[in-house]
């Protein structure tokens, strides 16, 4: 039989006791508060490690984060950065993807943290909301499906929000790096 500390059995107890405390939370509705908390980790730890590439690259850059919907989002900001975005974002996607794997590293947990650079993500998605609600008439006034052109899952993503939030259907199609939105009558 093994002996405890003291300090073995405190830890214990707090640790029953944050678990009794989380229920509680969750029974009085405020179960979005753990998440809250957990995506604005999320968002602390992806800063930390831009700040970090920014300082090795010598750029210059501010940090914004937030959280939107269930993920935690980071914008650098206050400077022109298209070395972050690349052409057609591919640098800033590859950059997202660099990040999540930092706060994978740290939490464990795979992050679906959005990263925006310059407000690159921001005008895109505006354009894209534009784009689809012109395909949304198109399709709306012939009654036949559209497809657009091959977008990033992030691209796809503000497509399918806009068309859903019209009232109609979209698909993806295609495989990675081809893969479209099609957009299908009611």
């Amino acid at each position: 039989m093994s002996e405890t500390t003291d300090t073995e059995t405190l830890a214990d107890d707090v640790a029953v006791d944050e678990t009794v405390v989380d229920v509680e939370a969750t029974d009085q509705g405020s179960e979005r508060l753990p998440r809250v908390k957990r995506l604005e980790q999320e968002g602390e730890i992806a800063a930390d490690y831009l700040e970090e590439l920014l300082e090795i690259a010598d750029l210059d850059g501010d940090l914004d984060m937030d959280v939107e919907g269930d993920r935690a989002t980071v914008s650098i900001v206050g400077a022109n950065l298209p070395q972050l975005v690349g052409d057609n974002g591919e640098v800033l996607d590859a950059l997202q993807e660099l990040t999540r794997l930092a706060v994978y590293r740290e939490t464990g947990e795979r992050s679906r943290l959005m990263l925006d650079v310059s407000g690159h993500r921001a005008a895109r998605r505006a354009a894209l909301e534009e784009q689809a609600a012109k395909v949304v008439a198109e399709v709306q006034e012939s009654g036949e499906s559209v497809t657009l052109e091959p977008m990033s899952p992030f691209e796809r993503k503000v497509v399918h929000d806009a068309v859903a939030a019209a009232g109609l259907k979209s698909e993806s199609e295609g495989v990675e790096p081809r893969r479209c939105v099609v957009v299908l009558p009611a």
